[in-house]
């Protein structure tokens, strides 16, 4: 059952619609056999970028949609409601799209169209072992060498490791605490090695893998603004990033609940269907409550971010609040269908593994709550 929206315009509106489409029709049937077989689905990002569906947020002079963030949002929120390890695969390509976009030279830029439009596809390198949300303590160096910079150093958890044909890298080249810089780095390049794809719960044809630097030689050209610059601009990409897994989590939560409402409504028990008794019922308004109020959560920050207001403090709270609601909507899912929900003939048990790491990446949900109170405090006057 498509979610009820009330979209700006009706050229918004067309193209949720076509996302929703292109869910059903084409990334649907495809998705239960690729997470089965841990199989990358490359194509699947050519065909969204055929649609223009990988550039939303981007203005149409760069090859992108001119579409607002809330419209980007609700566009992925449809592809995860069917496929999340591409709904997150389309979330983290756009972020690494942003540093290019906002801070890139004209040349840079000029590799945007082919991002926008699926030729390339881009990852994110910023974590790291021992400094996952500590992007000050990040460790990997950048050392100038000539007209360049030599790269020294590990990323981990990286969304499209060892599948995208280039990373924004950040990496220290200041040698001052917290003096990070940023980079574009070609998916293939002497000095960078890949390690095996990690071994996970869920998202399995989402690849992720860590990236090795050994003297890996970036030049100079390639640099994205200036020396020590590059906490800004990781600060800001992952803002918006939060809100993009906020989406994906509202987007999972309702894919689960449409399949326990079409499942309640169908299966028979004591003459009646499921849907009828009122444990069932009250469960799945439960549910149904925690979808749409996650997703006006991420539609009041997604608005702010439009309206160009402050909203780090909100893209915390919409991230939050989505994913701890993905994670109760799709174990109550699996509630719902009872055994058969606890078998893989059905979709939610895979739902369910794939809510638990929303709770995790772009920041735990710890971390969310740190980020809050920080601001809490600073805007009552006190200093943290």
């Amino acid at each position: 059952m498509p979610a009820d929206r009330m979209l700006p315009s009706p050229e918004a509106a067309d193209v949720v619609a076509l996302a929703r489409d292109i869910a059903r029709r084409e990334l649907a049937p495809r998705a239960a056999p690729a997470e089965e077989a841990g199989a990358f689905p490359r194509e699947v990002f050519r065909m969204l970028g055929r649609a223009g569906l990988l550039g939303l947020p981007y203005p149409p002079d760069l090859g992108g949609g001119g579409h607002p963030y809330e419209v980007y949002l609700q566009v992925l929120e449809e592809i995860a409601a069917v496929w999340a390890s591409v709904a997150v695969g389309v979330s983290v390509h756009t972020l690494s799209c942003f540093p290019l976009y906002a801070c890139g030279t004209d040349v840079q830029r000029k590799q945007l169209p082919e991002l926008l439009e699926g030729d390339l596809l881009g990852g994110y390198a910023l974590a790291e072992e021992h400094a996952g949300p500590d992007a000050a303590g990040l460790s990997t160096l950048a050392v100038p060498d000539g007209d360049g910079y030599r790269i020294t150093g590990t990323k981990t958890w990286i969304t499209h490791g060892g599948e995208a044909d280039f990373y924004v890298l950040f990496a220290r080249a200041t040698g001052e605490p917290g003096g990070l810089t940023c980079f574009l780095v070609e998916g293939r390049m002497d000095g960078l090695e890949f390690g095996p794809p990690e071994r996970k719960m869920a998202l399995t044809a989402s690849t992720t893998a860590r990236l090795h630097f050994d003297g890996a030689w970036v030049p100079a050209d390639w640099r994205i603004a200036d020396e020590g610059c590059g906490y800004p601009i990781a600060a800001a990409a992952l803002d918006a990033g939060r809100l993009g897994i906020a989406a994906c989590a509202v987007g999972l939560a309702q894919g689960a609940l449409d399949h326990a409402v079409r499942y309640a409504a169908g299966r028979g028990q004591f003459g009646r269907p499921v849907i009828a008794n009122q444990g069932i019922a009250f469960l799945l308004a439960d549910m149904a409550a925690a979808v749409e109020t996650a997703r006006a959560g991420y539609l009041e920050a997604a608005r702010r971010k439009d309206r160009g207001l402050p909203y780090a403090r909100q893209a915390s709270i919409a991230k939050l609040a989505a994913t701890d609601a993905a994670m109760r909507v799709t174990a109550d899912a699996v509630q719902v269908l009872g055994g058969d929900g606890y078998t893989r003939d059905h979709p939610v048990e895979r739902y369910m593994r794939e809510a638990k790491v929303m709770q995790i990446f772009e920041g735990a949900n710890q971390v969310q709550r740190m980020v809050i109170g920080r601001h809490l405090a600073r805007e009552a006057g006190y200093a943290c």
